[in-house]
């Protein structure tokens, strides 16, 4: 089985004729299934009141589908968001009489300048993610093998007569059944007990898998979203972080000591305080310090929010040394 997770930016409820609704709170899952091959669509319930849902759906994303019904400040934080996450493959639907000629100057220089501009056509759109999931499928075939693995938690409850259990995209490498794994940045350590993959059973996973995993040696109440499960050793957890920040186009307002930060990284989302700023050119040299513990790997990217920025709150890339 193969796995695409599509973040849906657009009306409320664009993605509920893609797919079968599942877990709903500030994102939303639908899902599609056909024969082997399962597309996880992911909408940001509660943006724009918020931003770190369109975030989370970003971070998640292999691609994007993007409703285009006015060139706004809402299309323009999506184009921001999607190229501070790097999501590279993606489809915009053009209506309301938009074409593609209007939208293809704001999107040179970017990662989103390969994106394929469709109809609103959801049986067409389906067709095309479903091909899309084979063809990522060969690529991650083709990659060489992970031992260790690395899934970041969206979702996390109890369950009568199974325990712990949690929701959450394999971000890298390969799980499997009975895996002891680190519950980062905290100090337990979880066995996985079963592994589901739109509710099948499953022995294994690997990187791209949406999955749901029952844990032991772990309550739920001790897990929070953003906490990590890994086996992989060279991830850190630090409320401190160094690195470059390179700023995406039309920002303008400095970067200074002081200033509030959001960081995201895999599903995290935690504010932050800028202690020191030296600029280059578009990029800046960067320390911060944070609300709480980031796991990450050292030399990942992290997308850099401000959430007092008004129409321009997407600031960056932050790549972390």
């Amino acid at each position: 089985m193969a796995n695409l997770t599509v973040a849906v930016f657009g009306p409320a409820g664009y993605a509920k004729d893609l797919g079968k609704k599942g877990t709903s709170t500030d994102i939303t899952f639908y899902n599609l299934k056909k024969g082997a091959h399962t597309v996880t669509f992911i909408e940001p319930t509660r943006y724009p009141e918020r931003l770190a849902p369109l975030f989370y759906a970003a971070t998640l994303a292999d691609a994007a589908v993007v409703v285009v019904d006015a060139l706004n400040a809402t299309f323009g934080e999506y184009l921001l968001m999607l190229q501070a996450a790097g999501v590279k493959k993606g489809y915009f639907v053009l209506r309301n009489y938009i074409a593609p000629d209007q939208i293809r100057p704001l999107l040179k220089g970017t990662l989103l300048e390969g994106y394929e501009c469709v109809e609103d056509d959801l049986v067409d759109l389906r067709e095309r993610l479903l091909e899309q999931t084979e063809q990522t499928a060969i690529e991650r075939s083709l990659a060489d093998p992970k031992k260790t693995c690395v899934i970041p938690i969206d979702h996390f409850f109890n369950v009568r007569g199974i325990g712990t259990v949690i929701l959450g995209c394999v971000a890298d490498g390969h799980l499997r059944k009975h895996d002891n794994l680190k519950v980062l940045p905290t100090a337990k350590t979880a066995l996985v007990r079963s592994i589901q993959k739109h509710d099948e059973d499953f022995e294994e996973a690997d990187a791209g898998d949406r999955v749901g995993l029952a844990l032991k040696n772990v309550e739920a109440e001790e897990l929070d979203r953003g906490y990590v499960l890994t086996n992989d050793s060279s991830l850190r957890c630090a409320t401190s972080v160094t690195g470059t920040l390179d700023l995406v186009p039309f920002w303008k307002t400095p970067i200074t000591e002081g200033m509030v930060l959001h960081v995201g990284h895999w599903m995290q989302f935690i504010p932050s305080r800028v202690t020191s700023a030296e600029a280059d050119g578009r990029s800046v040299k960067i320390s911060l310090e944070l609300e709480k513990d980031l796991v990450y790997m050292p030399g990942s990217k992290a997308v850099v929010t401000y959430l007092e920025g008004g129409n321009l709150r997407v600031a960056g890339t932050l790549t972390i040394s």
